[in-house]
Parts: structure tokens; C-alpha cells; sequence
């Protein structure tokens, strides 16, 4: 398999080396990289699967079961066959493939016995606080659902890469004293700000400037690695936001 950009005829070379056009790129082949990076989205992006699969009447227990259920098939038969290469988005392909499986196997679904060779994606334990947002809470659609996970897993990945890399530069107190500015300018002034962390109200201004700019570049770097194109990235982000409405 190749990775370069010609090998899907979608991507330019911004995408060559992202996880979702590995695995796009690969097609039919049984290629290892492309199997890894596909465990790795599915490890990603369990959440918005599990919050659909409750929708739809599933108990905590059976959701998380057919949830892992799921990925264990997709990650052992051929479904990169059915990977649009024109325009295979990773949320569409991932949403299509679930629908698919419980159409399937609603009726005799079981508890998925580990081992025996299968691959599995490990899936982490909810906090209550992730729990409390997932759960059947509202009139969401199982679909719309799935959508508004779907952003707001992306907008935590982003979040926890930006918190990840001020951490690494010896600015992870700082990133935590201004991270309640990302959204809106709301909660403390920036002059308390720059009292707690020895900034002037104007460096502190200079700051969330620069750390909103960052957020918007990461956030954008996480969509890029579930298209295949670069004009799918805004295309994305305003479905994002869509997801809240």
C-alpha cells in the first residue's frame, strides 16, 4: 500500500499521512497500517456510537456490549470495502456501518466473549460526568445523538491536545486559569486573571488571543483526521456546530 497522495485520488497532500485516508487509501487490501489507524479512530470515537446505540433502548451494559461488539467486527471482516473513496468521511462511514451491524444483529446480539484472536478496541470507563451527558436525558434522535457526541468528543480531543501541549512548555497552571476564556469572555476578569498568574491585563488579553487561535488550529487538525478532503474540514465544523442547535 501507498500512502502518498495520488493512492485515493481525494486527498491532497495535506492528508496523505492522516489516519482516516490510510484507511481509505487502502481499500480491499488487508493492509496493517491502515488496520491500525482505523483502531485508533475506533478507540477515538466510541462515544458517539455507545450515546447512539442507548437511543436506541439499549440498557448502559448492552450498549457498551454491542458497542465493542461492533468494532470487534469491523475491525475483523473487510468493511474498508465500503469506504466511499470520493467521499468517505470517517463520522458517515462509522454511523453507516453501526446501522448496518444492529439491522443484523439486534435480535441475537450478545455479550462479546474476549479473546480468540479478535481484535478489540479497549473501551475507557465513562466518568459520571461523561455519563451524565451521554445518557438518555432529552428527546434526542439516536442520530442527533450520535451527532452532538460526535462534537463534543472532537471538541475534547482538542482541548486535551492543547492542555497537553502547554503542560509540555510549563504553562499547564496557566492553560487551566484561562481555559474559561476559549468560548466567550465570561468568569473572571482578565485583570483577576493576571493577578493569579503575575500578567499584566493586556498580556493576559495577548495570551487568550493566542490560546483561542490555537484551539481553533488543533480543532482543525483532529477534523482533518476523519476526512479526506480539505474542504470537508469547514463542511465539518459547521455540522459541529449544527449538532448544538
Amino acid at each position: 500500500m501507498t500512502s502518498s497522495a495520488t493512492s485515493t485520488g481525494a486527498c491532497d497532500g495535506a492528508f496523505a499521512a492522516t489516519r482516516w485516508t490510510l484507511v481509505v487509501a487502502a481499500g480491499q487490501e488487508d493492509a496493517a497500517p491502515a488496520m491500525r489507524a482505523l483502531a485508533e479512530l475506533c478507540q477515538s470515537y466510541w462515544r458517539p456510537l455507545y450515546a447512539y446505540v442507548r437511543r436506541r433502548g439499549c440498557s448502559p451494559e448492552e450498549a457498551q456490549d454491542l458497542t465493542q461488539e461492533f468494532f470487534a467486527r469491523l475491525l475483523a471482516k473487510n468493511y474498508l470495502a465500503g469506504v466511499d473513496r470520493a467521499k468517505g468521511r470517517f463520522r458517515s462511514f462509522l454511523l453507516a456501518s453501526l446501522k448496518h451491524f444492529l439491522a443484523n444483529e439486534w435480535d441475537r446480539a450478545r455479550t462479546l466473549k474476549r479473546g480468540g484472536g479478535r481484535p478489540v478496541v479497549a473501551l475507557d470507563a465513562l466518568s459520571s460526568e461523561e455519563r451524565a451527558r451521554i445518557e438518555p436525558a432529552d428527546n434526542l434522535s439516536p442520530d442527533k445523538a450520535f451527532e452532538r457526541q460526535w462534537a463534543l468528543t472532537l471538541l475534547d480531543q482538542a482541548l486535551a491536545r492543547l492542555r497537553a501541549e502547554y503542560t509540555g512548555d510549563g504553562r499547564g497552571e496557566q492553560f487551566d486559569l484561562l481555559r474559561q476564556f476559549i468560548g466567550a469572555d465570561e468568569g473572571e476578569s482578565y485583570a483577576a486573571i493576571g493577578e493569579k498568574c503575575g500578567m499584566s491585563e493586556g498580556a493576559v488579553k495577548v495570551a487568550v488571543h493566542r490560546l483561542r487561535r490555537r484551539y481553533r488550529d488543533v480543532l482543525r487538525e483532529e477534523i482533518a483526521q476523519t476526512v479526506t478532503r480539505r474542504e470537508e474540514i469547514d463542511e465539518e465544523i459547521r455540522s459541529l456546530f449544527a449538532a448544538f442547535q
